[in-house]
């Protein structure tokens, strides 16, 4: 394929909520400019997006996917990502190389929890954004309706630059603002539009909102708007720079209308991403940071720079291994070319380069400054890391995923697994950073924490599909703490003859309760030699071996001082093992005085909801034995503050996705350790008499 040149870019993200024809809308662009030649199908599993196997058996995008093609001697990288909530994670790395955000909008179903949440990223990253109202053939679709929605949610500068003259069955007109033009268009058949001009019936509405977009558009622009006052109108091409700068500057956001599922809208929406949607160029520079001193630097899109790429997803398959992604935000990138990795100094050089469509690889000679491609088998570079030429100090600035937060144990279903396991995960991991491992120590516990349920399902069948490898979910181990009320002493003595020389020893040990998060604390006040010396390690030993198991359902005490303050000894008897016994036997006996309790950990749990959901969400927070600590608007949310058991998240987990249709998010931190209800309390300490039964 020829080299671009970066002023011919367009680099466009496809993302909203699921199910709104995000993959079907890159389908009918590809096909309008001749990447394809027949439409794929989801149900068929035929799409150029969604190829991989679980992809496929699902019917919905899990990955992101890059396709391109040519449309007026402009190339045009189209991102496709997924669109439920669990693989945001994608979404954030797509948005974060696309120069332009196209949001898909089910005119069926109006602003949906994915459409704020793309939304929000879209403010994060400031990108130019514009919505794509889909689905306008079907039965329930309403552009007004879909259109007041969007200014409910997004802002007044949200402006149409269409409408449909038809909604429904037979959909297959719109009317176009901006050319002022009605574009007609033959279903299912690419090349189809034709222009003609506006029919008498819907010119007051053409003209109202031609006049709308005019407004708009001279608001954004001081010079624009003097000419504006000036003469009352802006023309085609002042409109269409001025729209471009605007997307830009945030300060605009275009609506346009299209049914790609009949490829209804297909080609004026592929004119409008090479008219008014910034090349690398006009989008601007790239923020970079100098690995030296972390200094702040603004990197030009220049083809004759200095190289410096950027990594943004990695993906494994079969007989190929690990490819990458990257965007190129200075110089170009060519077979052979030897690049340094900026995080690990590793020296990689380049095989060969492609493109992408879909899953077919496209061999290039070289990618130059704002062009998106892949390479593959780099020996330790990762997503997000910068490449750059060898005395180059500038990195990228890293994606920041999703924070997950459905936290599910797994365990082999497979003796001797584990490294399988491990490997497995480190490899899927690379692919999608947004999913977390850990290892929980005290339980021996691998942890994963995902976005949520199906995330989970995708990573599972995963590693059996890949690896090879079965897993089960089980209970997570809660951290549970004991501790006690009140101090209390006792004795502790070991005597044992069994011919030869015995084992003796006696300790007197006091415990007192400390402050709550406190930790432990051993103290000696023996005095006058009644215990040596020597044995006050063996009993401190003693002591911190008996709080591991605690005393009453065994879990580790906390929050407690012991103290040992007289005893015995046997001069030849004695031993460091007899006073750690002792020890062990004295804490025993001290504790079951000592009204011992059993501590659960405590979350500090945040909520932001729509506002129609705050009454269920307190409900159930406080039927999971939360506590409310407060509530703040923060514009169309609610944030919802409250204490929560551990034990209570997962279920709190799966209770707010039902409650709200996943249109809340939370996030929580430990916060606290406090007493547990008596029902817990005699809970655990069943399940312990029972294992020792």
């Amino acid at each position: 394929m020829q080299v671009v040149p970066t002023d011919q870019l367009r680099n466009i993200v496809v993302t909203g909520h699921s199910g709104t024809g995000k993959t079907m809308l890159c389908e009918s662009l590809a096909l309008s400019m001749g990447a394809i030649n027949r439409l794929g199908s989801i149900d068929e599993g035929s799409t150029l997006s969604d190829y991989a196997a679980d992809e496929t058996e699902r019917k919905h995008s899990l990955n992101t996917s890059l396709i391109h093609g040519m449309w007026n001697e402009k190339k045009i990288n189209i991102i496709d990502t997924p669109g439920l909530l669990d693989f945001h994670g994608d979404v954030k790395s797509a948005m974060r190389v696309a120069d332009t955000v196209l949001v898909t909008v089910n005119a069926a179903a109006g602003v949906e929890v994915g459409t704020d949440t793309v939304w929000e990223y879209t403010q994060e990253y400031y990108k130019p954004t514009m919505f794509v109202l889909t689905r306008l053939d079907a039965e329930r679709a309403d552009f007004n309706s879909t259109l007041e929605s969007l200014r409910d949610h997004f802002g007044h500068m949200v402006t149409p630059i269409q409408f449909p003259v038809d909604q429904g069955l037979g959909h297959h007109i719109l009317i176009d603002v901006l050319l002022m033009k009605q574009l007609e268009f033959s279903p299912d058949k690419p090349g189809n539009m034709v222009v003609t001009e506006i029919h008498d019936l819907y010119r007051k509405q053409a003209e109202d909102l031609h006049q709308q977009l005019v407004e708009a558009v001279a608001e954004t622009d001081e010079e624009l708007m003097n000419r504006f006052f000036e003469i009352g109108n802006l023309t085609e091409d002042e409109l269409r720079a001025g729209i471009k700068s605007a997307l830009v500057t945030r300060t605009i956001f275009p609506v346009f209308c299209s049914s790609p599922l009949h490829l209804i809208g297909t080609e004026r929406l592929l004119n409008a991403i090479v008219n008014l949607c910034p090349s690398p160029i006009e989008r601007g520079p790239e923020h970079a940071y100098c690995t030296v001193n972390n200094d702040e630097k603004l990197l030009q899109p220049d083809p004759d720079g200095p190289t410096i790429a950027f990594i943004f997803k990695t993906m494994s398959e079969p007989r190929v291994g690990e490819i990458s992604y990257i965007r190129v935000y200075s110089g170009h990138i060519e077979s052979g070319h030897e690049l340094v990795d900026a995080q690990t100094g590793q020296v990689e050089k380049l095989g060969q380069v492609y493109t992408m469509l879909g899953q077919k690889k496209i061999p290039v000679d070289k990618l130059l400054a704002g062009d998106i491609g892949m390479v593959v088998k780099l020996k330790d570079s990762h997503t997000n890391d910068t490449l750059a030429d060898k005395g180059v100090d500038c990195r990228i600035s890293p994606i920041i995923f999703p924070e997950p937060v459905l936290s599910s144990a797994i365990v082999p279903v497979a003796q001797g697994d584990e490294e399988k396991i491990s490997a497995g995960l480190h490899h899927l991991h690379e692919e999608d950073p947004s999913f977390a491992i850990e290892h929980d120590v005290e339980f021996n516990q691998t942890i994963l924490k995902t976005l949520g349920e199906t995330h989970l399902d995708i990573i599972i069948s995963r590693l059996l599909n890949k690896f090879n490898v079965k897993v089960d979910i089980a209970p997570i181990r809660i951290p549970y703490r004991e501790t006690i009320r009140i101090a209390a002493s006792a004795q502790g003595k070991y005597k044992k003859q069994s011919g030869g020389r015995g084992q003796y020893g006696d300790v007197w040990v006091r415990i007192e309760p400390k402050p709550r998060d406190s930790g432990f604390e051993f103290a000696s006040e023996v005095v006058g030699g009644v215990v040596p010396t020597r044995y006050i390690p063996a009993v401190e030993k003693g002591l911190r071996e008996s709080i591991i198991e605690g005393s009453l359902a065994g879990y580790p005490v906390v929050d407690m001082k012991a103290v040992v303050y007289d005893g015995s000894f046997h001069p030849v008897d004695s031993s460091e093992f007899a006073f750690k016994i002792a020890a062990g036997m004295a804490f025993k006996a001290a504790s079951e005085k000592a009204k011992p309790l059993i501590l659960e950990p405590i979350y500090l749990l945040t909520v932001q909801t729509p506002d129609q959901f705050t009454g269920e969400i307190v409900g159930d927070i406080s039927s999971k034995r939360g506590k409310i600590l407060g509530m703040d608007a923060d514009s169309r949310f609610q944030i919802i503050n409250a204490l929560i058991p551990q034990a209570a998240l997962s279920l709190f987990h799966h209770a707010l996705t039902r409650l709200t249709q996943s249109r809340a998010r939370y996030s929580y931190t430990f916060d606290h350790y406090e007493e547990a209800p008596v029902e817990v309390a005699n809970q655990l300490i069943a399940e312990k008499e029972k294992k020792e039964h």
